[in-house]
């Protein structure tokens, strides 16, 4: 059965007013649509854990930074609709521009420091005030106990944990692992831009972080574990590798070694499709 689409935050706190007074508890998967496998792992990890599943769908112009991307981002909502029709999810919020961010609307939620300074950061200037901004409203709107984020968008994920945090907005952030197609690419949406050929080609990004991190995990140095990687996905076919980067899974911090938890992060250019994924790193036994 299709769940009710919603464009309008009133109809949303109607619905969600009368789950609370049933004493019933929410989830909300945030999305920008296009949904995939790994969308739907989330909203199955929401429908385990709570009475009331929302999916919101908005595409949230405030995170990009090229304006080509927004305009060839996919918008897929019927199919995207039919996709979630199996998983009887309580609610499709697919707010109206003017729900999200309204005329005179001037707030922006920017978290700062260590971990939106570095990858993700300084190559997409405003794309985390544009994700914190959008998500601490969804949170608001939604009123819900728990959200649903991907792992592959390690950052991100961060991100709004620690602005859900900073902000006392009640709610726990829940991350959930990255769902991968059978080549071992992390599904995204912006994988449907990509050519039979150009998805072969796509899942050498994986595995040059798997030898990578394989390499660290023995104790080998990061530069020049590093330095093989970038000739690596050069050799597959990859332009720009934008970082390639050791980091603390808690902090975002650079490291040589994974000597306390870690991922490899790593964001490249295939075409004109960028890429980002990120893996566990086991710690180095030194």
């Amino acid at each position: 059965m299709t769940a009710p689409i919603l464009r309008r935050l009133d109809g949303l706190r109607i619905r969600t007013a009368a789950w609370r007074r049933a004493g019933e508890t929410i989830a909300v998967v945030p999305t920008m649509g296009a949904l995939h496998a790994g969308h739907l792992s989330l909203v199955e990890a929401a429908k385990a854990a709570c009475d009331r599943v929302i999916v919101t769908i908005f595409v949230n112009p405030k995170q990009f930074n090229n304006a080509e991307d927004l305009a060839n981002y996919p918008r897929t909502e019927h199919e995207d609709a039919a996709k979630l029709a199996p998983y009887g999810v309580d609610a499709i919020y697919v707010p109206d521009p003017d729900q999200i961010y309204p005329d005179g609307f001037a707030s922006t939620v920017a978290v700062t420091g260590s971990i939106t300074d570095v990858m993700e950061g300084p190559f997409r200037p405003g794309h985390f005030e544009g994700v914190a901004t959008v998500v601490a409203k969804l949170f608001l709107q939604t009123s819900a106990d728990k959200a649903f984020f991907g792992q592959k968008d390690y950052q991100q994920l961060m991100v709004v944990t620690r602005m859900a945090r900073d902000l006392d907005i009640p709610i726990e952030v829940v991350g959930c692992p990255t769902v991968r197609e059978a080549s071992g690419l992390a599904m995204s949406s912006r994988n449907l831009r990509l050519s039979e050929a150009a998805l072969t080609q796509a899942a050498a990004l994986y595995a040059t972080m798997q030898t990578a991190a394989s390499g660290a995990a023995q104790g080998e140095p990061w530069s020049a574990l590093e330095a093989e990687a970038r000739r690596a996905l050069a050799a597959a076919g990859f332009g720009e590798v934008e970082y390639f980067d050791l980091r603390c899974a808690e902090s975002l911090e650079a490291l040589d070694y994974p000597d306390r938890p870690a991922r490899l992060l790593a964001a490249a250019w295939l075409g004109d499709i960028r890429l980002i994924d990120n893996i566990e790193v086991a710690q180095v036994q030194r």
